[in-house]
């Protein structure tokens, strides 16, 4: 069972799945809030059973397990915009944090064989732009945003169930991933497609923060991993060491689609932006023989045009995104 399977990363990794485990029956899981997007799983739908719930609920998430006989849970279900839980934080934690106890305890009650759940390397708090040190498997927690926190809770609360209740689990911590399919709020996307209709590409004003990336495809095949020969109770963290600030990603973007560098623009930056996120990934090398394939230079001009051949799929959606992050000034953080 797929949790979060109609969203970004969640259908990459069902159709992943699905075209390396044909045997297998998925279940996908999802509550379709503004993210979610049954057009991600149009080239699979034949092949898979769809479930429209909440990981919030309990006893349908017990009722799920039982009725397809699940042995394993993937759970990318989450609230994930950083911004948007500067507006609405609440929501964060009860999805999160709430949401993955209540899928924990209806995968106690069931007795699955692995929960598998997706977290990420902000949990971690961030790095000084200059620091030399990685984020490991036993970094402490020090989230800095609503978002982050509620990631650490969701963490805490599996690890949790792990040790009180032998619930069998594995946690994977990943970079940021990019790729199709990823709905427009994102920098990426949200590059791509503004500056495919002639708008402005809006940098937060500390435009050398830095990120690691990483392929969507190249995150499935490391879960896909973890999930068939990670150890039980483990973490595991999927990096690439491949870094980009937000102006050179801009200035990819820009390149790949030919356009000026006119088209940047310098706005507020959000509340708690955090500085630079790295993970040491050796224990996924070592381990489980994981490598990335996909380096991020290509990956991302490949990824700006993927959207300009499908407007279709992204213009649709331009209108659900729940915060303007051009607007970071008084009035969108009173709301």
């Amino acid at each position: 069972m797929v949790t979060g399977g109609a969203g970004f990363i969640g259908s990459h990794f069902v159709r992943h799945w699905r075209g390396t485990h044909p045997g297998d029956r998925v279940i996908v899981v999802d509550a379709l809030t503004y993210a979610g997007n049954t057009a991600n799983l149009d080239d699979v739908r034949d092949h898979i059973v769809f479930e429209k719930a909440s990981i919030e609920d309990a006893a349908e998430m017990e009722r799920i397990l039982r009725t397809h006989r699940v042995d394993v849970v993937v759970n990318f279900a989450a609230e994930s915009h950083n911004s948007y839980a500067l507006l609405e934080p609440g929501r964060f934690f009860r999805t999160n944090v709430m949401g993955t106890q209540a899928l924990l305890e209806a995968a106690r009650r069931v007795r699955i064989e692995r929960f598998h759940h997706v977290s990420t390397c902000e949990v971690y708090g961030d790095l000084a732009l200059d620091a030399t040190e990685l984020f490991t498997e036993s970094s402490p927690y020090r989230p800095r945003t609503p978002y982050n926190a509620s990631k650490a809770g969701a963490d805490h609360a599996v690890r949790a169930y792990h040790h009180t209740f032998g619930l069998p689990i594995t946690i994977s911590n990943c970079a940021n991933n990019y790729g199709s399919h990823q709905f427009p709020e994102k920098v990426i996307p949200a590059f791509a497609t503004s500056a495919l209709n002639g708008k402005p590409l809006t940098l937060y004003a500390q435009t050398e923060n830095r990120r690691e990336w990483i392929h969507v495809l190249d995150h499935c095949r490391a879960i896909e991993a973890v999930v068939e020969r990670g150890q039980v109770g483990r973490t595991y963290h999927v990096g690439t060491g491949d870094e980009a600030s937000i102006e050179q990603i801009a200035d990819l973007v820009l390149d790949e689609l030919g356009l000026p560098a006119a088209l940047k623009t310098i706005v507020a930056d959000r509340p708690g932006h955090d500085r630079r996120y790295v993970l040491d990934w050796r224990t996924l090398r070592d381990e489980l023989g994981w490598r990335p394939q996909v380096r991020f230079a290509e990956g991302l001009r490949q990824t700006v045009r993927w959207y300009a051949d499908h407007r279709d799929w992204w213009e649709p959606l331009l209108d659900r995104a729940p915060v303007d992050e051009g607007r970071w000034g008084d009035r969108q953080r009173s709301r």
